[in-house]
């Protein structure tokens, strides 16, 4: 088996590129553009913010350092799901790298839904604007009221009535759905019943956001925080009305495009919580070599050295594992790469959590503050064991698959 993780020579140019961008660029800004939220109406944005996010964004487009999540697509750069990755790395080095290059979540999952799936007209009314970066849109899923971990749960009522569908129900954790950029909603609803089989029920629909009888109830805390301007929405709908054309591929196809739309999806997390375990693997070095205790550097006392090498070793495995993920998706057989991908989403986040708990210690009080990233990073790598299936549905996948291997008995 021909496996290779090398980046193409031309490719390797393009990200010292992004690397010196975000470490030139997007870093010395992170602390202004955080300070501003608050500022006025918590769900809006700052003219600073937008000056210095727009500013940045309309950098990296003119420098053409965008849209690098496109893989395999003649709108990219045509890298691979494995060249990807060390991009994503690096922009999950700093919470505004995504975004600035035009890669952030929940976007690039609902861009390639609109590239594969959409018809012209939400080609042209969603996906260009999206590829352009002048809106923003959310994915419904999750929903209070079941278990949505499982798709097969999902039960949003979506009716037909003459040429219009229906919706009625609620939607919790919309990511991004709080942004004022927010134009457009990629919804999962229920289309049928018991009649239908299991994987035949839901289908997924497009929504303006400012459909009539639609109501945000409330952002979703993460740890007591709302990640405004960005935010996690509980939405309700009421009688809302959708052309039936907004309809993606037909009654009963949800199921079939959730698992397109996730696959790449989870990929892209796991190698953003990579660069951010670097990160803090970062932070955690410079402070134990300038700080004193004792008499000594921090690096010298306890057992920092060993912590600091678990670190490295840990990254270093993570990353190999990610890549290994990335390249059984190039190979473009989805349900072989479905247990690596699983046991990525498992792992990233795992690893990025034990490298940023060990950085915050090694701060002090000062690394559970928010004069440090390590408390944001926390959070969000600790949601993330959550986002796109939890540790425990991966880790059933994973098994059922090795346990395969050994019996013809359903697993």
């Amino acid at each position: 088996m021909d496996m290779s993780f090398v980046l193409r020579p031309e490719n390797r140019e393009l990200l010292g590129r992004v690397s010196a961008m975000i470490r030139d660029e997007i870093m010395p800004l992170e602390e202004e553009y955080a300070a501003e939220v608050g500022k006025g109406d918590r769900w809006q944005y700052t003219d600073r913010q937008s000056e210095i996010l727009e500013g940045l964004k309309a950098k990296a487009k003119a420098a053409g350092l965008w849209n690098f999540w496109l893989t395999d697509s003649d709108k990219g750069y045509g890298l691979s799901t494995v060249e990807y990755a060390y991009f994503a790395e690096e922009m999950g080095k700093t919470p505004l790298g995504a975004e600035v290059f035009n890669c952030s979540a929940p976007d690039t999952g609902n861009m390639e839904v609109f590239e594969r799936y959409g018809t012209d007209a939400m080609k042209r009314d969603w996906l260009v604007p999206l590829l352009d970066g002048q809106i923003r849109s959310a994915y419904l899923m999750t929903e209070p009221d079941v278990a949505s971990s499982d798709a097969t749960n999902i039960s949003m009522s979506c009716v037909r009535d003459g040429d219009d569908y229906v919706l009625n129900g609620e939607k919790y954790w919309a990511s991004g759905a709080g942004d004022p950029r927010c134009k457009v909603y990629i919804v999962m609803v229920k289309t049928s019943g018991d009649e239908s089989p299991k994987h035949k029920r839901q289908s997924m629909i497009v929504v303006p956001a400012g459909a009539e009888g639609i109501e945000v109830l409330r952002p979703m805390l993460v740890y007591g925080h709302d990640d405004a301007p960005h935010g996690h929405m509980h939405i309700r709908f009421t009688n809302v009305r959708v052309p039936a054309e907004n309809l993606l591929l037909g009654e009963g196809r949800g199921f079939e495009i959730s698992q397109g739309r996730l696959g790449p999806g989870r990929i892209h997390h796991c190698m953003r919580a990579i660069g951010q375990a670097e990160a803090a693997l970062e932070l955690m070095c410079k402070r134990s070599l300038s700080k004193e205790a004792f008499g000594k550097p921090l690096a010298q006392l306890g057992a920092n050295y060993d912590i600091i090498a678990e670190a490295r070793m840990d990254i270093e495995m993570a990353r190999l594992l990610c890549l290994k993920a990335a390249w059984m998706m190039d190979q473009g057989d989805a349900r072989a790469a479905a247990p690596w991908i699983s046991q990525i989403k498992v792992v990233a986040p795992r690893v990025s959590l034990k490298v940023i708990d060990e950085a915050v210690q090694m701060h002090g009080g000062q690394g559970i503050s928010q004069d440090t990233p390590l408390a944001h990073a926390w959070t969000h790598q600790r949601t993330l064991r959550l986002a796109d299936g939890p540790d425990a549905v991966h880790r059933r996948q994973v098994a059922r698959a090795e346990l395969k291997k050994y019996t013809q008995q359903p697993m």
